[in-house]
C-alpha cells in the first residue's frame, strides 16, 4: 500500500508542475494580449501605421494591420481559454488524486 500512496504523491507533484508551466504559459499569452491590444488602440489614434519585420520598422497599411493584430488577438484568446480547460482537468484530478491519498491515509490509522 505504500508503494501506491508514494506513487499517487509523485503525480501529485507532476500535476503541481504542470500547473505551474501552464500559469507561465497563460501569463506570456496575456501579456502579448495586452500589447496587441494596446497596439490596437494606439492604431486608431494615428494616420500612419507602422509594423516590425524582422530588425525594420516598415509602414503599413492600417486597415490590414489592424485585421492581422485582431486575428492574432483571437488566437491568443484561444490559447488562454485553452489553457485554461486544461488547468481545471489537472485540478479536478489532482483534487480526486488528493482526497484519495488522504483517505488512504486515514485508513492506515
Amino acid at each position: 500500500m505504500e508503494a501506491k500512496a508514494q506513487e499517487k504523491i509523485a503525480k501529485l507533484q507532476l500535476f503541481e508542475q504542470q500547473l505551474q508551466q501552464f500559469a507561465m504559459q497563460k501569463q506570456q499569452f496575456q501579456t502579448q494580449l495586452f500589447e496587441i491590444e494596446s497596439a490596437l488602440t494606439e492604431s486608431e489614434k494615428t494616420e500612419h501605421a507602422y509594423k516590425i519585420v524582422g530588425n525594420l520598422m516598415v509602414a503599413a497599411d492600417k486597415d490590414t494591420l489592424k485585421k492581422e493584430l485582431e486575428q492574432k488577438k483571437e488566437v491568443i484568446n484561444l490559447r488562454i481559454k485553452n489553457i485554461e480547460k486544461q488547468e481545471k482537468k489537472i485540478q479536478e484530478d489532482a483534487k480526486k488524486l488528493q482526497e484519495e491519498v488522504l483517505g488512504g491515509m486515514k485508513q492506515e490509522k
